[in-house]
């Protein structure tokens, strides 16, 4: 093909497809040769690798230990011994003083961190804080003197899908590596890797080791923190999963004022809309999240949601599941407003809702019961918004839940479990705390337990 024909298609695609000025497929052999060299280049520097350490305790009988033994058969050689668990990651640095975001998994129980950068220096990490519900961590590195190569962060929520994207880490500990690929999906909410799921999807391909390391557009900013794969082997099949920038920015804010993440809370219970309920509700097609229980004082009560309301956006960013619902207010920050598109019978409505902290009420009245009762040994507390918020449940529960289980314990034993909501003890119901410890003070030959466990109401009788 001539550069006559070349150019005839060229001005073709500008006449028939105007709103592709910005955007168009390479045009001739010279553009096909063009190279990403120079946005990698541009963003390697400030991307590192993560090595951690962590000593995992062996555990020996106490006889071992025991004066009477050792006088008798001495040191004992071959006892089990501590020994010592690495593992590695990937890294972006965001900030010149050293500021480096990574995944929660990488750093998870570590007694070490060390970052090596692109250049082979090492340094000792500290770690600000780490959110396990976002998958997110923050770790900070320093040296006299010393600035810092960062990625500036871009911005996720103007990406689209076929968008060209560069993943950069170290996968399998080979060292740095740079991979090109499109972004193949937006707003993945269906990958378990945290409670906060909408995940810009790629196939450029990412391995273990690319854990924390950067997502990155052709302008050279970062777009996303590469999380998981999915994979029956390991390897890359073309499909992996990133955090998007608009979380990992309200995540990084969080810990590092704080070392703790709080988000707002809306106080309304929402399900997926199916295409069931979209029939009943007279809707179209499945859209949105139905608002299936409201929160008396919440936010949504306030801004006046109601059962049965459908909300469809949220800041004009359309949501299309209760997970896409959550990682839209993730994004928020508190203190300030959210606006939310609503369908309610059958017209549109857009409401104002303050964004402010889970509640601490009722107060939590954390209690380790003891005595001759089926709860021996087990931690309750009043579950209340901001406990919602810590351990990822559904922010309009209410009751009693188990917090901790001894080992060991009378509960133990019994099968009890932490998360285990407390419904009725010996058929009366208990709603806090206080009530717990009221119906439990006596020694009973005969219990009657009810508990919720994961969706599912249980009833266990206990003699003796």
């Amino acid at each position: 093909m001539n550069r006559s024909v070349f150019a005839l298609i060229a001005l073709a695609l500008a006449v028939a497809v105007p709103a592709m000025a910005a955007e168009i497929v390479p045009q001739s052999r010279e553009q096909i040769r063009l190279s990403f060299a120079p946005v990698a280049r541009q963003v390697a520097p400030a991307v590192v690798n993560i090595y951690t350490r962590r000593v995992v305790r062996a555990s020996a009988s106490p006889i071992f230990s025991d004066p009477f033994f050792r006088r008798f058969f001495g040191d004992v050689h071959g006892l089990p011994q501590d020994r010592v668990q690495r593992s590695l990651g990937s890294g972006v640095l965001i900030g010149a003083d050293g500021t480096v975001v990574t995944n929660h998994h990488v750093i998870k129980d570590a007694d070490e961190v060390t970052v090596v950068l692109s250049d082979r220096r090492e340094f000792e990490a500290r770690i600000v804080g780490s959110d396990e519900h976002t998958d997110l961590a923050v770790l900070k590195i320093s040296a006299k003197g010393e600035t810092f190569p960062t990625l500036p962060l871009g911005d996720s929520d103007q990406l689209e899908v076929g968008d060209l994207v560069l993943a950069i880490g170290n996968p399998f500990g080979v060292g740095q590596t740079v991979t090109q690929g499109i972004v193949s999906a937006l707003a993945r909410t269906n990958v378990g890797v945290s409670d906060f799921r909408s995940f810009i999807q790629t196939d450029a391909s990412i391995n273990p080791g690319n854990s924390g390391g950067a997502l990155v557009d052709m302008n050279g900013r970062l777009i996303g923190i590469n999380s998981a794969i999915y994979s029956r082997d390991g390897g890359s099949n073309g499909i992996g999963f990133a955090i998007p920038t608009a979380l990992v920015r309200t995540v990084v804010a969080g810990l590092s004022k704080g070392g703790k993440v709080v988000r707002p809370w809306l106080g309304a219970a929402t399900q997926a809309v199916t295409a069931d309920l979209a029939q009943a509700l007279g809707l179209p097609r499945p859209v949105g999240v139905l608002v299936s229980s409201v929160s008396r004082d919440s936010p949504a009560a306030r801004a006046g949601l109601r059962d049965g309301d459908v909300i469809t956006g949220v800041n004009g960013r359309e949501v299309d599941d209760p997970e896409g619902l959550r990682f839209r207010l993730a994004t928020l920050d508190l203190g300030g407003e959210a606006r939310l598109s609503v369908l309610r019978s059958g017209g549109e409505r857009s409401f104002a809702v303050r964004l402010v902290a889970p509640p601490e009420d009722p107060p939590r009245d954390r209690s380790e019961i003891s005595g001759r009762n089926p709860f021996s040994g087990a931690v309750l507390v009043n579950i209340n918004p901001a406990l919602a918020d810590e351990i990822g449940l559904e922010s309009t529960l209410t009751g009693v839940m188990v917090l901790e289980i001894r080992p060991g314990s009378v509960a133990h034993r019994l099968g009890l479990q932490p998360g285990d909501r407390i419904l009725r003890i010996n058929d009366r119901p208990v709603v806090s705390v206080a009530d717990a410890r009221r119906l439990l003070s006596g020694e009973l030959a005969r219990w009657t337990l009810t508990i919720n466990r994961n969706g599912q109401t249980l009833t266990q009788v206990i003699e003796g």
